[in-house]
């Protein structure tokens, strides 16, 4: 199952390449947990998937594409523990994809051994179905600072961006745009940006920022401390903390179609008892700031970061976030060429 770049290959390998194998083998999301009631489909780096739950509540991600004539198994029906080819009726297991059922074979005895589809990793979480489509690099994501937190979550719907996730990434956490790009959204803000402190450890970046309500969208919820946290190749959230009213957090999980298309994936959750703006306002709110971002980051040039130094770039002090993101990024990249597993050591 595991595609690792041998030693020679490896030298010679792009950092593009790299970034590639590394997303290949790391935790996205691929549909909304609140939309199984009819299977869903995604594409993740150019494989098309099927996401499904059972009649038993196994919640299932198979290869789409029947093996037999190649029908579209995300148009088809779902069984107790399978789900049928709408073109020929062939049935593949929610566990492990194999050919569970030919209804044309009166024998089923006679089914092809090999006749299956690839089944791959389920893990719910944040209002999700994430997966991996090869030996994960890294665990799934578990926010320490959600972990003490009873939160409700809400996932939004998701937006489509023909970028990669690293820009993506980026602009949820970059600060120095808020004042260009967020007007309406946050009203009036700083266009100098203050020292930013940040701190790195492995594949997590987090950074802290009091929040002055100002006159935006928040004003009348009162100044909170924010909790910055990304963590390579594609998780970003902020968690506020206000004093009066408790916690609440948006978080961002672009998934990648391909290199440089993403679906980003995203919610909002309320700490349990939160005595300030109810999910449906708190995702109002956070839905104007990622349209406002939409137009601006389509257009950026190139459309992933230019790991491979092909256009020239300039940092500021105001980039020190994103700098860790990236020098995150790269440490992924170099589990991916050392042949990393999760449970070897690191």
């Amino acid at each position: 199952m595991t595609t690792t770049l041998e030693p020679q290959a490896a030298v010679a390998a792009t950092k593009r390449e790299l970034a590639e194998a590394a997303m290949r083998r790391s935790w996205f999301p691929v549909a909304r947990i609140s939309d199984l009631d009819k299977p869903q489909t995604a594409t993740l780096l150019g494989k098309n998937l099927v996401i499904f739950r059972d009649g038993e509540g196994t919640v299932s991600v198979l290869d789409r594409r029947c093996p037999h004539r190649g029908g579209d198994l995300s148009l088809g029906e779902v069984h107790q523990k399978s789900i049928g080819c709408p073109y020929h009726g062939w049935e593949f297991a929610s566990t492990g994809g194999a050919c569970a059922r030919i209804p044309s074979l009166e024998d089923q005895g006679k089914i092809p051994a090999r006749a299956g589809v690839k089944s791959y990793p389920v893990v719910q979480r944040y209002g999700h179905v994430w997966t991996v489509l090869e030996d994960p690099i890294r665990e799934m994501y578990d926010i320490e600072e959600w972990r003490d937190v009873e939160l409700e979550w809400v996932a939004a719907t998701p937006l489509d961006s023909p970028v990669g996730v690293g820009v993506t990434i980026e602009n949820f956490r970059d600060v120095a745009h808020f004042p260009f790009v967020h007007k309406v959204s946050m009203g009036p803000t700083p266009e100098v940006v203050e020292p930013l402190h940040v701190e790195r450890d492995g594949l997590d970046v987090w950074m802290e920022r009091p929040l002055d309500a100002g006159t935006g969208d928040w004003a009348e919820d009162g100044d909170c401390m924010m909790r910055y946290h990304c963590a390579a190749p594609g998780l970003a959230s902020i968690t506020y903390n206000y004093e009066r009213l408790g916690k609440r957090v948006v978080a961002g999980f672009p998934s990648p179609i391909n290199y440089e298309h993403v679906t980003i994936f995203w919610g909002v959750a309320n700490q349990v008892g939160y005595k300030g703006a109810d999910l449906a306002e708190c995702l109002r709110v956070e839905e104007m700031v990622y349209l406002e971002d939409l137009p601006v980051v389509e257009a950026v040039q190139p459309r992933e970061i230019p790991w491979d130094a092909e256009e020239q770039e300039f940092s500021v002090p105001a980039d020190l976030f994103t700098l860790n993101y990236r020098r995150s990024f790269l440490e992924l990249m170099n589990r991916a060429k050392d042949g990393h597993r999760v449970n070897a050591d690191a």
